[in-house]
């Protein structure tokens, strides 16, 4: 049954394929913060602001004393009112480049950007995306895919850039939402504190004569009074006390951080390109000093490494004199235990040398001089092979070759002489040997 073909069952397209496979699928721009999609931190900014306009004039205000309702309703008032306006207009503002306005293209398709295309959409201040010619502060915002102005950054509470058109503005509602909800808090916990100490301070309004109960209270005087329990008000003055306690923190937070970069003459956008190159150099910093740190650590834990002295090197007494004539001390700390059948070799009278299986106590001197090394190490080296007198073949078996622990022969292993009456043609008696 063709119904099982490997063919008919392929729902997507082989890899590679397909021309089309890495290209976006194409994207209006977005004009402003009304433009679709809206973000959900867009829709929680107004419900934040709808609720606290509607709790702080319409329950809270209402119950300050009368010298106090007044001035809460004109300060209070004015500070969202302001903050209304200058958010609606942070949001309407297109802050496009003016060449992108100037076209008015913003009905035709554009690609989205793509970062694996076009790692650098603005180079030589031309925007090859909406290919036009831009300024030199001018960014591509990814979400809102057109040119900015004088970019700061893209707030997800306006749903719009910030740019150099509507920075103050965006400015001036950050400023106006942190004044309102100060304001409001501070209103909320003098309610809540006089409700415990003095609640009949908070019932100076006309509407309170008709309720007999202290128990009851009215909301949202004096246009629409709602009976409601004291229960009720202190659980709304708690709620909407910690709301804007955190969004004091947040706003606060935000405030201050414009205030510094507007003293530091910068953008946003110019602070984090600033942060990123800091901490790549500090990044560096720190893993060249970990590299060096575990080099100097793998190092100490090496094992000390033995230099291996070759018992046999064929260099002569002459080369190894003339290898080492200009150092003036030869380290000492050679083994003991290196060629240990160099001192099983004693010296009999004479310049002779017959074999000790006992442990040579001599150990190598600290200088060399010259060309005679068999002084130096208490040993006399035969100038001459007519010098060399045989000994009793018994002594010959097993006596191995004998060499200066830095690779010169010291003697060649074909004769030992037995104990005789002291020669040296030195002059150096076999008393002196050690």
């Amino acid at each position: 049954m063709n119904c099982y073909d490997r063919r008919l069952r392929r729902t997507v397209p082989v890899r590679g394929s397909s021309s089309n496979e890495l290209v976006s699928p194409p994207q209006r721009s977005r004009v402003n913060g009304w433009s679709l999609p809206l973000h959900s931190f867009q829709f929680i900014a107004w419900v934040v602001y709808s609720y606290m306009a509607i709790v702080g004039f319409g329950i809270y205000i209402p119950l300050l004393p009368y010298n106090w309702k007044y001035a809460g309703y004109s300060v209070i008032g004015v500070a969202f009112v302001f903050h209304f306006v200058t958010h609606l207009v942070a949001v309407s503002i297109d802050p496009a480049d003016p060449s992108i306005r100037a076209k008015k293209n913003y009905s035709n398709p554009m690609p989205v950007l793509d970062k694996r295309k076009h790692p650098h959409v603005i180079q030589n201040l031309h925007c090859y995306l909406c290919e036009v010619d831009v300024g030199p502060k001018v960014k591509h915002c990814s979400s809102c895919n057109k040119c900015i102005s004088d970019f700061d950054h893209h707030c997800k509470w306006l749903n719009n850039c910030v740019g150099g058109r509507n920075y103050w503005f965006f400015f001036l509602t950050v400023v106006s939402a942190v004044f309102g909800v100060l304001l409001l808090v501070f209103v909320i916990l003098f309610i809540f504190i006089e409700h415990f100490l003095n609640p009949a301070e908070l019932r100076t309004a006309p509407q309170f004569n008709n309720i007999a109960e202290n128990s009851t209270w009215l909301a949202f005087l004096p246009v629409a009074p709602i009976e409601t329990s004291s229960v009720g008000i202190l659980v709304v003055a708690f709620i909407t006390f910690m709301l804007g306690v955190a969004s004091l923190l947040l706003l606060g937070h935000l405030l201050g951080f414009h205030i510094y970069l507007l003293m530091k003459k910068m953008s946003t956008y110019e602070y984090i390109v600033k942060q990123r190159h800091t901490q790549s150099i500090r990044d560096q910093n720190i893993g060249a000093t970990q590299s060096t740190t575990a080099s100097g650590t793998s190092l100490e834990n090496l094992p000390p490494v033995e230099s291996a002295v070759d018992c046999d090197a064929p260099l002569s007494g002459r080369a190894s004199a003339l290898k080492y004539q200009d150092k003036v001390q030869v380290a000492s700390r050679l083994s003991n235990g290196i060629c240990t059948e160099t001192g099983s070799f004693q010296s009999g009278p004479g310049d002779s040398f017959y074999y000790s299986p006992k442990s040579a106590s001599q150990s190598l001197p600290a200088s060399v001089g010259g060309e005679n090394l068999s002084d130096s190490v208490g040993i006399r080296e035969s100038t001459s092979e007519d010098k060399v007198r045989s000994v009793h073949p018994d002594s010959m078996e097993g006596a191995p070759i004998v060499q200066n622990p830095l690779g010169s022969n010291l003697m060649q292993a074909t004769s030992a002489i037995q104990p005789g009456p002291p020669h040296s043609p030195s002059g150096t008696t076999g008393s002196d040997l050690p």
